[in-house]
């Protein structure tokens, strides 16, 4: 009866269905000496976790003291911030007056070119007259 048992449990616990209570009917049945012949493949198994939870590590392993970068980063953190805040000012400052003469500058500008069209237009206005000899000039020639 405990062989049927023993090869259920087995089979549960390769389901992954198996209790803990369970397990460790499986590990005291495969530690001891009298196992089933057909069952000797998966002692082994069992033993190894059995060994494997007595084993204790007992190495000291050296702790190097933590230095404590905070209190630098937070200082670095703040020249930072204010080395920005400074400069930025002045950067923000230099836009806003290269904006303003960009601006000016485009009036300036604005207004030359409205007199030059202006005086074109007034040349133009020469111009009919010459256009007017011209054709008269020509009717001229034709005619003689």
């Amino acid at each position: 009866m405990e062989l049927d048992n023993i090869e259920k449990l087995l089979e549960k616990y390769f389901e992954a269905t198996t209790t803990v209570a369970e397990e460790e009917t499986l590990r005291a049945y495969f530690s001891q000496e009298s196992v089933a012949t057909h069952l000797k493949q998966y002692s082994p198994l069992f033993q190894y976790f059995s060994k494997a939870k007595e084993e204790r590590y007992t190495k000291q392993v050296p702790l190097k003291p933590r230095k404590n970068y905070y209190k630098w980063l937070s200082i670095a953190a703040v020249a930072v911030l204010s080395a920005g805040i400074y400069f930025g000012n002045g950067y923000l400052e230099q836009q806003r007056l290269d904006r303003e003469n960009a601006a000016f500058a485009y009036q300036e500008t604005k207004k030359a070119l409205s007199l030059l069209a202006e005086n074109f237009g007034k040349g133009t206005e020469k111009m009919a007259y010459l256009n007017e000899f011209e054709e008269t000039k020509q009717k001229i020639y034709n005619e003689n």
